[in-house]
């Protein structure tokens, strides 16, 4: 009678031991409990002082990193180690990467709550010295002079990327592409100076207008819209092309029909990006449009105050009463900050309406 013994499950080298879940959060917690303690203690022979949260946390998570590694070495291995190692230094780095945007949100924030209020959306600051006063001629200047560049920049930036996808051969789709590179990175003051240059020929020297701080928006915007357009255009199937072909439809129609409304929803978030870029510039605003402290609708007459020179003004001509000047300062600065998560948040919305349905 023979007997069998029976096999014995292979041990896969890769999983054969494996800390459990809750192993990391507990070395964690451990290693910053341990630094803590280490810089309490090293602090209370020296001079009393705050206490370097900073310093403590970053040291907490290095050791972390290492007893981690090193234990992850031992049970599971020298792969699942590096892995664990790598992927601890990657979330370290976003984390770091975080910190700033959090920190500024949060300074905003609170410097900017003391006078956001009814007053500071419904007045100006014409004859307005010290206390009091508000930002809603610079909030509507703001918006007339990012509108008009839109309607300036979304044609020209949009007929330029469809002449680049659908029609661009040769070296006059290469020197546009190039210029369109070369306006990408052109400081934004120059584009305040061409448009102030351009609109001395018109009404001569001196004069600054609202509209001429649309033009030195515009200029910054087309790039950014014609490069965004692009990729959109260039996303779309040429299968979807050759099928309206087939079908005998022009080129033109076939361009309005089928390629644009595909990526529609792409280039509506390219162009609120664009907005939502340019919408917090100051230098060409300065030189095109300059400053001012009363109401004015019209793009045409006199300078038009925006958000971003708003609060440099007031950061720099502070008064007798500077904490006021400052409270300003930092509520204009929530505002546009406020405007531009709006932007975002409106191109996305935009995006999920008219991204084009699978039907599944």
């Amino acid at each position: 009678m023979t007997t069998t013994t029976p096999a014995r499950p292979i041990e896969n080298a890769y999983s054969a031991g494996q800390l459990p879940r809750w192993a990391p959060l507990t070395i964690l917690i451990g290693s910053l409990a341990i630094v803590v303690i280490i810089f309490m203690f090293v602090q209370a022979g020296q001079p009393a002082g705050e206490f370097n949260i900073v310093g403590a946390l970053l040291s907490g998570v290095v050791l972390f990193a290492i007893v981690l590694t090193t234990v992850s070495r031992l049970v599971e291995g020298h792969r699942r180690a590096t892995d664990r190692l790598v992927t601890t230094l990657v979330t370290l780095a976003f984390l770091i990467a975080l910190v700033p945007l959090i920190s500024l949100l949060y300074t905003v924030l609170i410097n900017g709550a003391a006078r956001f209020d009814l007053d500071f959306f419904t007045l100006s600051l014409r004859n307005v010295v010290g206390e009091g006063g508000g930002a809603a001629h610079a909030i509507i200047g703001t918006l007339q002079m990012t509108l008009a560049a839109a309607i300036i920049s979304v044609p020209i930036g949009l007929m330029t990327s469809i002449y680049l996808v659908e029609y661009g051969r040769g070296r006059l789709a290469q020197a546009i592409t190039f210029f369109v590179d070369v306006m990408t990175g052109i400081p934004s003051i120059v584009a305040g100076l061409f448009a102030y240059s351009l609109i001395v020929i018109f009404f001569g020297p001196g004069v600054r207008l609202g509209i001429a701080g649309a033009v030195a928006l515009s200029v910054l915007m087309i790039p950014v819209v014609v490069r965004s357009s692009e990729e959109m255009l260039r996303l779309v199937p040429n299968e979807l092309r050759e099928a309206s072909f087939a079908l005998g439809v022009p080129k033109w129609l076939t361009i309005l029909k089928i390629v644009l409304p595909t990526s529609i929803a792409g280039i509506t978030t390219g162009v609120m990006l664009a907005i939502a870029r340019v919408i917090g510039e100051t230098a060409p605003l300065l030189v095109a449009a300059g400053f001012t402290n009363n109401f004015n609708y019209s793009l045409f007459s006199d300078r038009m105050q925006s958000l971003p020179v708003y609060v440099y003004s007031s950061y720099i001509s502070q008064g007798t009463d500077a904490q006021s000047y400052i409270d300003r300062a930092w509520a204009g600065a929530l505002t546009l900050i406020l405007i531009v998560m709006a932007l975002n948040l409106l191109a996305r919305i935009i995006a999920k309406i008219f991204a084009p349905k699978t039907g599944r």
